[in-house]
């Protein structure tokens, strides 16, 4: 694991600790730091997240995320000794709904199969 891989996993680590923990802010309860790439000169970081919740209200955690970006920020600089502390950048990550919407329609097809193909070859050879 390169040094890069290492700053991107501890700044994931820390934020979504001091996101979970630290902000009180009612509308992250349930955002989760999906991933973090942060720039080899370290200047910028973009942080991957999701959020159990509606679609519609992603805009206003995004929102309410840059907006406490510089807080994260001051914090992660206290828990991690960098040369530079990266300015960070909050992209909603939507893959966690497409990974749900993918598993709803699995169900549905799982459902709309009357059985399953094995029990079909057991029945012909009786």
């Amino acid at each position: 694991m390169g040094r890069i891989d290492r700053i991107n996993q501890l700044v994931k680590r820390e934020i979504g600790v001091i996101i979970q923990q630290e902000l009180q802010d009612p509308r992250f309860q349930f955002v989760s730091v999906t991933q973090v790439k942060v720039s080899p000169d370290l200047q910028n970081a973009w942080i991957g997240f999701s959020f159990l919740g509606e679609k519609s209200q992603a805009q206003d955690v995004q929102k309410a995320l840059r907006h406490a970006a510089g807080l994260i920020r001051r914090l992660v600089s206290q828990r991690i000794d960098l040369k530079h502390t990266p300015r960070l950048e909050f992209v909603y990550d939507p893959s966690l709904d497409y990974s749900a919407e993918v598993g709803a329609i699995l169900e549905e097809i799982k459902r709309e199969i009357p059985f399953d193909r094995r029990d079909t070859d057991t029945e012909e050879a009786l």
